[in-house]
């Protein structure tokens, strides 16, 4: 038990009031714009429980009750428990890609009579949980491969599961959990592996069809497999600690394609690419050479950064071209600009961009917007509603809209940082990282940044599951930071 007496009194004063605030400010905005979003010309009633605004009442109302019922469990619970909640949100997730209802494509929700539920928005709490649970193991070690490699399954097994039920865009949520991973010690090398993997897909798809000059040399792959030599020449200095080595790979790798270059130009027109991949040859295995001569690790880990990129980057086109369903591949074309299709798969995308621009700076006003009141933005309640903040609003609600999200995420920084014991930390971290991949994709999606995965807007996106599952999220990490200094026995 708590050490006090009255547990309520002190659990309420406690909590975290501004981030409170600012869960509740972002309440507020978000149902003006899902009443700007779903609003139709004739309405006279907004909150009537018959339109998707006055739903959403009903929504953001149970999610207060929600959050409340979790500040009044005890903090321990949530730690104690963590594995068995996970277990249940997977056999959910499971059950559910046998699930015979299916809604636009994707087999993700459970229909209850008039009730739909979607698990995958409650499996991202239950995640973090069993994240937190396991990383404050005694004796768990991020950098000890098994361990690294557990904490891994936990993050992919519900992941897998989604994928499963059709719903990719929710699936990648989970690449978010490795921004805290490398908060907790994963080393940096597997954050830029990643990083340099989406560098080698934009680049070299994007260039795939350009050419350089009158050699027939792919600029996409040419770019690609240099980049591919750089970095190494770079690792082998930040991991291997030998300048001398890092500085060989550099200058061969640099001058062999400067003189492959000026050749192809001026004497023998050829495919350029072909010279770039004896040279990533010859790069594997000098550093093949250096691992079996000095027997120090990083050069094998660097050596198969190597040639691990190389098969990423031609195992990508392939798929691209040759797995991927065709709209998966038109949505990707369009993000990269290889393709416009306004009427098509970039349609979303450039009607949300019309409905912002002409927001101007100070916006429309309240439910005065064309662009959204004249439905021409598909989805626009939902994964879209960025763009009706921008048309209503204008670029000073969107930037408030962004500043509130902005205070949340660096509110969430501190309360992480000041938990006292690893599994309030973890899970703080997991939180943290959660809302900053949800904001910084749907904003980008809505902008026409980033690809258009279809995941809500935190508390601004119409639905109770989205809502129901990110309140879940704060409200018990404000939970576990309350009950940090209290003292139980």
């Amino acid at each position: 038990m708590v050490q006090q007496t009255d547990k309520q009194k002190g659990v309420l004063r406690s909590l975290d009031w501004w981030t409170i605030g600012i869960y509740l400010a972002l309440l507020a905005f978000g149902w003006i714009s899902v009443c700007g979003a779903s609003f139709t010309y004739g309405e006279t009633d907004i909150i009537s429980l018959d339109t998707r605004s006055g739903m959403q009442i009903v929504w953001m109302g149970t999610s207060i009750c929600l959050g409340f019922v979790l500040l009044m469990l005890d903090d321990r619970f949530y730690d104690t428990f963590s594995y068995v909640i996970y277990g249940i949100l997977l056999v959910l997730l499971f059950a559910t890609i046998f699930n015979p209802h299916e809604i636009k494509g994707s087999r993700s929700w459970l229909v209850m009579g008039p009730l739909r539920i979607q698990p995958a928005e409650f499996a991202k709490f239950a995640t973090a949980l069993a994240i937190a649970k396991l990383m404050s193991t005694y004796g768990f070690n991020m950098h000890r491969w098994r361990d690294f490699a557990v904490a891994c399954a936990v993050v992919l097994l519900p992941m897998i599961f989604i994928i499963g039920q059709k719903e990719t865009g929710s699936a990648l949520v989970y690449m978010s959990f490795f921004l805290m991973f490398y908060r907790e010690g994963m080393t940096g090398s597997v954050l830029f592996t990643g990083v340099a993997m989406v560098i080698y897909f934009v680049v070299g798809i994007r260039f795939e069809d350009s050419f350089m000059l009158d050699t027939g040399t792919s600029i996409g792959k040419f770019a690609v497999l240099l980049l591919v030599q750089i970095f190494t020449s770079a690792l082998v200095y930040v991991y291997c600690k030998n300048l001398g080595h890092a500085l060989t790979i550099f200058f061969y790798s640099v001058g062999i394609t400067i003189i492959a270059i000026l050749f192809a130009v001026f004497v023998i027109p050829f495919d350029i690419v072909w010279v770039q991949l004896v040279i990533s040859a010859a790069v594997v295995g000098y550093l093949l050479y250096q691992w079996l001569t000095e027997r120090v690790r990083d050069y094998l880990y660097v050596m198969i950064f190597t040639l691990g990129s190389i098969v990423f980057f031609y195992s990508a086109d392939y798929v691209l071209n040759n797995i991927m369903e065709p709209h998966q591949r038109v949505r990707i074309n369009v993000l990269l600009g290889l393709d416009q299709d306004l009427a098509g798969a970039g349609y979303n995308v450039h009607q949300s961009e019309i409905a912002i621009g002409s927001g101007g700076l100070k916006g429309k006003g309240f439910l005065n917007g064309t662009q959204t009141k004249l439905k021409f933005v598909p989805e626009q309640d939902t994964d879209f509603i960025f763009c009706t903040v921008g048309e209503e609003e204008g670029f000073i609600g969107a930037t408030s809209v962004l500043l509130l999200f902005l205070a949340l995420i660096l509110r969430l920084i501190v309360l992480a940082e000041r938990q006292t014991f690893k599994f309030g930390r973890v899970y703080g971290y997991c939180v943290l990282s959660i809302f900053l991949f949800h904001v910084f994709i749907n904003v980008g999606m809505v902008l026409g940044l980033t690809p258009v995965i279809g995941i809500p807007l935190p508390f601004f996106s119409y639905g109770g599951s989205s809502l129901w599952g990110f309140t879940i999220l704060l409200f018990i990490f404000l939970r576990i930071d309350a009950g940090r200094n209290l003292i139980h026995t």
